[in-house]
């Protein structure tokens, strides 16, 4: 049973068919086509944590392929009226998918041990395999070739930072990252990024200048994410040396695109200018969740088939 939990259970080559299949789904559905490749499949979302582009990405790239999907919330008692594995031996011979936003990644990775149809990440406190897909896809349409290009990453070293990282290695990006003292990447981290990804090019230091200097992407996300808010202040003085603004962008190469997650904190770890200037992406790289996750979709449940 395939499942895609974190960017490393995609092999390179596995990731480069997926953006192929999401290229090809983008452009029909940019000439008003929605092709029916999963007629009748069924998706359940299973979310513990709130969200607007993963819940309402997934749901609509599934309705454009032809599939229908259901919103589980409290009702279903996840984690409440039941173990986890008998609730989702259950769930998973009623579905052909499911898509799990959870507090905890231990949690995603019991669910997949115990389901009977393919488990996506739709976020953890350690991985965001979906995001990644998406933001190199959109790199991928905004340079000549991915291999050799350079991302660079400032602040949180968090659950996107660790995706887009393994995604870099994946495809020949090469990774610089800049991040305040005790917010790095752990040295666990490091390690396996290195087995996963030999020869990949990727710098770590505390220094945004630095990492920005020749970068075709600056990407950044929020200081404080969810389930860290009682650290937000102290988290503002640790990371306001490290605000994209246009000064740290004008380092970059000079058509830098910028890129966001989202949702942006403005004025805090990117400003209005930098956020709403033309070399922004941020508007594609949510419109491109949907495309590259119908990609997952496709891809995976033909797998399944």
């Amino acid at each position: 049973m395939k499942h895609v939990l974190k960017i490393s259970d995609l092999s390179k080559e596995e990731i480069l068919r997926i953006f192929a299949l999401a290229e090809d789904l983008k452009e029909k559905c940019a000439a008003g086509i929605r092709e029916p490749l999963l007629p009748g499949r069924v998706m359940a979302l299973l979310f513990e944590k709130p969200s607007l582009r993963t819940r309402v990405s997934f749901q609509a790239g599934m309705i454009h392929l032809g599939g229908s999907s259901m919103m589980l919330g409290d009702d279903v008692g996840f984690g409440k009226r039941e173990r986890i594995d008998d609730f989702t031996r259950v769930l998973s011979e009623y579905v052909d998918v499911i898509v799990f936003r959870s507090k905890l990644h231990a949690t995603v990775e019991s669910v997949a041990q115990h389901s009977s149809c393919p488990v996506i990440n739709g976020l953890t406190e350690l991985s965001h395999p979906c995001q990644a897909l998406a933001d190199l896809f959109t790199l991928r349409e905004r340079v000549d070739t991915l291999e050799g290009t350079k991302l660079a990453w400032v602040g949180d070293a968090n659950n996107v930072a660790r995706s887009v990282a393994v995604a870099c290695g994946r495809l020949g990006v090469e990774f610089s990252a800049a991040t305040p003292p005790g917010y790095e990447f752990p040295t666990d981290f490091i390690a396996k990024l290195n087995e996963q990804c030999p020869g990949m090019k990727f710098s770590h230091s505390t220094d945004p200048h630095a990492a920005v200097c020749g970068a075709a992407a600056v990407y950044t996300d929020v200081w404080a994410s969810m389930g860290q808010e009682s650290e937000q202040e102290k988290r503002k003085l640790d990371f306001a040396p490290y605000q994209v603004n246009s000064k740290l962008m004008s380092e970059a190469s000079s058509d830098a695109i910028f890129m966001h997650c989202l949702p942006a904190h403005r004025g805090e770890e990117v400003t209005d200018e930098v956020l709403d200037s033309p070399n922004s992406v941020v508007v594609e790289q949510a419109a491109n969740r949907m495309h590259a996750q119908k990609g997952v979709l496709a891809w995976l449940l033909a797998a399944q088939s």
